[in-house]
Order: C-alpha cells, then sequence, then structure tokens
C-alpha cells in the first residue's frame, strides 16, 4: 500500500479539491495524510458558530480534525504559518503568513514530514493557485520544493475543470436566484482552475460523494448550508462533484483527462 500526502493552504480546502480522493485512497488501503500550511486564521465565521471568546484559527482546527476522520485521513498537521488573506489585502505583508514565508524553509517543513510518512504521492494546486489566492499559490511553490528534498517523484495538482465549472454554474444559477440563494458570477471562473485539455487525470469519486460531503459540512464555520457547495441536492450535487481533476507540473495541452479509479503511485 501507498502513503498520500494531501497538502492544502487552508482548512476546507482539502474537503473542496481532494475529498474524494483521500476517501477513496484511504478505503482502498492506503495510508492518508492530511498537511495544511495555516489554520485559516482570515476566514469568516458563519454567524452564531463561534463560541464565546473562540478565535476562529481555534474552531477551524477542530473542523479539519473531524473532516479528516471523515475522509479516512490521520490527524491533520499544521505547518505553522498564518492565513494571508487574499491577494492585495494588507495582511499579505504580515511576517508570519504564509505568502511571506521563505520558500526553502517552509519546504523543509513540509519535507520532513514526508520523509517521516514516507510519502508516495503528493498533491498540491496548480500553479495559479486555482483562482490566485495567495496562500494555494505558494502551496503549488513550496510543495514542488519540498517534493524535490524529499524525493518525492509523484506530484499532482489538485485543481479544477474550468469548462465543467462554467457549465455547472451558468445551469445552477437561475435555481439559486429563484431560491433565494446568492449565486456565484460565471465571470469568477473564467480563470478558475485548468481548461479542460491541459488535465492529465480524472479520477471518479462517485462512491465516496456521501463522505466529500459530510466533510464539507464539517466546516460550519465557513460552509454554511445555503451555501453553493451544500444547497445542491444530492443529484445535483454528484453531477458536479462526481469527479476531481488533476494535472501534472509542467505539462500542458494533454489532449484531456483520462479517467482513472485512483492516480498512478496509488
Amino acid at each position: 500500500m501507498s502513503t498520500l500526502v494531501c497538502f492544502h493552504a487552508h482548512p476546507d480546502d482539502e474537503a473542496l479539491s481532494t475529498g474524494g480522493l483521500m476517501a477513496k485512497a484511504s478505503a482502498a488501503g492506503h495510508r492518508v495524510v492530511l498537511v495544511t500550511a495555516t489554520r485559516g486564521e482570515l476566514g469568516e465565521p458563519q454567524p452564531g458558530v463561534l463560541d464565546d471568546g473562540e478565535e476562529l484559527w481555534e474552531r477551524r482546527v477542530i473542523e479539519t480534525t473531524e473532516a479528516a476522520k471523515v475522509l479516512g485521513a490521520d490527524p491533520p498537521r499544521f505547518l505553522g504559518y498564518e492565513d494571508s488573506g487574499m491577494i492585495g489585502e494588507p495582511t499579505n505583508d504580515n511576517p508570519a503568513c504564509f505568502w511571506q514565508a521563505e520558500v526553502d524553509e517552509a519546504a523543509q517543513r513540509l519535507a520532513d514530514i514526508l520523509t517521516e510518512v514516507d510519502a508516495d504521492v503528493l498533491t498540491i494546486y496548480d500553479d495559479h493557485g486555482l483562482y490566485g489566492h495567495p496562500d494555494h499559490i505558494q502551496v503549488h511553490r513550496v510543495g514542488l520544493a519540498a517534493a524535490a528534498k524529499a524525493g518525492v517523484d509523484t506530484v499532482y495538482e489538485a485543481t479544477v475543470n474550468r469548462d465543467r465549472a462554467l457549465e455547472s454554474i451558468s445551469l445552477m444559477r437561475a435555481e439559486m436566484e429563484v431560491d433565494g440563494v446568492e449565486a456565484p458570477s460565471v465571470d469568477d471562473f473564467d480563470e478558475f482552475g485548468v481548461p479542460e485539455h491541459d488535465l492529465a487525470y480524472s479520477v471518479d469519486v462517485t462512491d465516496h460523494l456521501d463522505a466529500k460531503r459530510e466533510a464539507m459540512a464539517v466546516h460550519r464555520s465557513q460552509i454554511s448550508e445555503q451555501s453553493f457547495f451544500l444547497y445542491m441536492p444530492p443529484d445535483r450535487f454528484a453531477k458536479v462533484f462526481a469527479n476531481e481533476w488533476y494535472a501534472v507540473p509542467g505539462h500542458t495541452s494533454t489532449g484531456g483527462p483520462t479517467e482513472v479509479e485512483l492516480l498512478p503511485g496509488l
């Protein structure tokens, strides 16, 4: 059996991006390790979720631990950096934030974990961090450097199929607006993820959608029942999330993804 390490920027990213793969790999007998760069200090908490005096990061650590358990992963590990916030925000200048971390130093923290768990496969993000979030971009940079340090040759970029995402959002907008749910703008997804022809693999996670959705719902501080992700009824959720998408670092124009049961190396 192999060891899969999924490296993410913030709590809840694991459920959204690689939750199906994690659950499927665990069910197949592989060890799954979740590493998160930050504790998501700058997220926007849903009303009424936090207890009096509770810091958001404290709740997000609890949520990530619960989500990892749902997905069959080891208890999560945190690299110890602070959330950088969205690109262009003053919080990007915080010397303790992940965006400001020296890549080699951060990579060594991750490489130490990769070596400790004897990682076979590592997932990171694409080179623009799915949608330009500085912490996601840094996951890409740090992840590649850490893999080189630890001798992990099999690295995949967890991303979004841009073509499918645009199609799904276009279909759902009218339904969401009728129900009084804030619908995302199609324009927001014009540069989201990776075009389908540049993707390497599509992992069918249909049999693990319940775990993926449960892991999303565990992140109550960030993902409400009325969010885009959980608003969908099960049949629509299955249509949107039945596949998770992966690119290979340094390779584009593959002609489209190959559908696989698990990523090569698992």
